[in-house]
């Protein structure tokens, strides 16, 4: 099979899978018959089988078809990307030492008010997500690069939606408030004068180990993936 077309059959496939198992018409009926915590594990499994062949795949077809664009030549791209970088692993890390009604596996009876940085996003971890795949996106303009690495970003937003959607459908009048008073754009809530950020706000944890991610991705990223991150 020609490379891009197996990069882009394995990268529905994971996004495909994702979306199909955590909606809200299958995932209800799959956990009646099996169980929550089997559930997760056929989620899990799943997720496992589709995400490790697509990442083989690309590794075996780097930079694979059509160039699209090429801004490695470009300093403001690659300081954009490494921004965009840092931005992401401060979100993931914070999103992931945040408690959030919208997280997986939050308690349907949370109630908990906006604070940190769910000021920003109420979906810090699929932000993160999608802003991996676009920062890899502008130093990769080899079209079955853009198909890999865009499957980031379309599972950072299309799975955001789907969970706020879940988490209606569980949680109901206290999660359609909590949707009220954030957003999933990051800082779509502070503009819009939803939120006020304050100084006890600022995720500092996450900052500092997302700041420390991302030196020791800066370090490791050539033995593991090839390529010099800083030019």
């Amino acid at each position: 099979m020609d490379p891009v077309a197996s990069i882009a059959l394995w990268a529905v496939l994971f996004v495909g899978s994702h979306l199909v198992i955590s909606s809200t018409a299958i995932r209800p009926w799959l956990i009646a018959r099996v169980g929550e915590q089997p559930y997760r594990g056929i989620y899990s499994l799943i997720s496992f089988a589709t995400l490790v062949p697509l990442i083989i795949v690309f590794a075996r077809h780097k930079h694979s078809g059509p160039m699209l664009w090429y801004l490695r030549a470009m300093p403001p791209a690659r300081w954009l990307t490494w921004a965009l970088m840092v931005i992401s692993f401060i979100m993931l890390v914070s999103g992931l030492v945040t408690p959030s009604p919208a997280s997986i596996g939050a308690e349907s009876a949370s109630k908990q008010t906006p604070r940190g940085l769910l000021k920003v996003s109420r979906h810090p971890s699929f932000v993160a997500f999608a802003l991996f795949g676009i920062a890899h996106m502008l130093m990769n303009g080899w079209i079955g690069d853009v198909i890999f690495f865009g499957t980031f970003p379309v599972l950072g937003i299309v799975g955001g939606k789907v969970q706020d959607a879940r988490k209606l459908r569980e949680i109901g009048a206290n999660y359609r408030k909590f949707m009220s008073e954030t957003s999933f754009f990051p800082g779509a809530a502070l503009l819009s004068g939803r939120q006020k950020w304050s100084a006890a706000d600022v995720p500092w944890a996450g900052i500092l180990v997302g700041i420390a991610l991302a030196i020791v991705t800066v370090v490791v990223h050539p033995w593991l993936f090839g390529g010099q991150p800083l030019g």
